[in-house]
């Protein structure tokens, strides 16, 4: 039976039901702080049972703000609607997504939705015998990946150890932070690095919204004789307007998208010519379904797609794009490395390139409460909070 208010099941041939959603909250102190701000990650992982004795398993993210909103959300809103709906992901979240818009078409909303699409194409991939890039039809065997760090509270000569970790690691792109109160520290910080790097290496610089329009201008002329390959997210990703005035002036590339949650947001972007290079967080826009809308609408419009964080996860889906693209790899921040998953990982970075390992399905599977570590060693959870289940 279905829950009050779902549509009427109409199962597809050999497309089961759902049976039950379950949830856990890990949170994992980070073994590089990124400030004083952000010393810890959320992770909201989601198990769905079908009635067919499947399983599949997820996660939303949610890096400092929302985790028990994003457990609300789907242990009370979310799992009595699931009940009895077809275990196909691409139904779901289209139904799920009306459903939840009067809290909001995205953000915390798409973040929960996140979890649920990731464990249904998960099911999914594991009741076909493959790996989800597999399902989705895989391109090629690896993709490159950049090393990335939040590092804007880095010393100088801190910021410059790392990029020399990045290199001796075979990275060939790097991205680092900018926005420091006075940009001529700014402009000291990116010479460093790109006389490290060398003139043949990628640079990009991530703002993270902490400029405005005419202090992002003066930014440029101090930094855009760097080479760099791109300025991310310079200014409130809201101000779509101030966005379409900067790209038109730009002599670097506009980046932006981790900030955008549903894929009417990327459109207004994408048509008002405010972005050269979109990146869809795949968590943030409510999964792999509306990532791969995104991917499309990115694809017509000639626009690069540069997956956002979550190597475990955008190097899979990296795998199945039709155009090339950057794998964003944040310095032990991983899940494997924060001690959250309690298996393989799903990729392995070799090289400067992700390769899959080979496991079923998305490939996740996250400890449990019972086993999380004491809090003393930073690579495994410091707590794990609210495990239920809605069978």
């Amino acid at each position: 039976m279905n829950a009050p208010g779902a549509p009427a099941a109409r199962t597809p041939a050999g497309v089961p039901l759902i049976k039950g959603v379950s949830t856990t909250v890990l949170t994992a102190r980070l073994r590089r702080s990124w400030g004083a701000e952000a010393p810890e990650n959320h992770v909201v992982t989601t198990r769905i049972d079908t009635d067919d004795g499947g399983t599949g398993y997820g996660f939303s993210w949610t890096p400092t703000i929302g985790p028990y909103a994003v457990q609300a959300l789907l242990e009370h809103d979310i799992a009595p609607f699931l009940k009895g709906l077809p275990a196909h992901p691409e139904v779901v979240w289209d139904a799920l997504w009306k459903r939840l818009h009067e809290a909001g078409g995205g953000g915390l909303t798409t973040i929960a939705m996140a979890g649920i699409d990731l464990a249904l194409w998960d099911a999914q991939a594991r009741r076909a015998g493959l790996t989800v890039s597999g399902l989705l039809g895989q391109r090629r065997d690896s993709a490159e990946v950049y090393g990335s760090g939040v590092n804007l509270h880095y010393t100088l000569d801190e910021l410059v150890a790392q990029v020399r970790r990045w290199i001796a690691a075979g990275h060939t792109a790097v991205k680092i932070k900018v926005g420091k109160p006075d940009i001529r520290e700014d402009t000291e910080r990116v010479a460093a690095v790109r006389e490290v790097l060398g003139p043949h290496r990628k640079l990009m610089i991530d703002a993270n919204q902490r400029w405005d329009l005419p202090t992002t201008f003066k930014a440029l002329e101090a930094l855009g004789g760097f080479g760099l390959e791109w300025l991310e997210e310079p200014i409130i990703a809201d101000d779509l307007w101030a966005y379409r005035r900067l790209r038109k002036h730009s002599p670097v590339p506009i980046a932006l998208g981790e900030n955008l949650h549903t894929i009417y947001r990327f459109r207004d972007f994408i048509e008002a010519g405010a972005v050269d290079i979109i990146q869809p967080n795949i968590v943030r826009v409510g999964g792999i379904t509306p990532f791969r809308r995104i991917v499309e609408l990115a694809r017509t419009n000639s626009i690069r797609v540069m997956p956002h964080l979550l190597p475990e996860l955008s190097g899979q889906l990296a795998l199945t794009l039709a155009e090339d693209t950057l794998v964003e790899d944040v310095e032990d921040a991983s899940f494997d490395q924060l001690g959250l998953l309690a298996g393989p990982a799903p990729v392995e970075i070799v090289d400067s390139r992700v390769h899959l390992t080979g496991q079923p399905g998305l490939g996740f599977r996250f400890r449990e409460p019972a086993v999380a570590e004491p809090a003393e060693n930073p690579s495994v959870p410091t707590a794990a909070l609210q495990n239920r289940n809605h069978p």
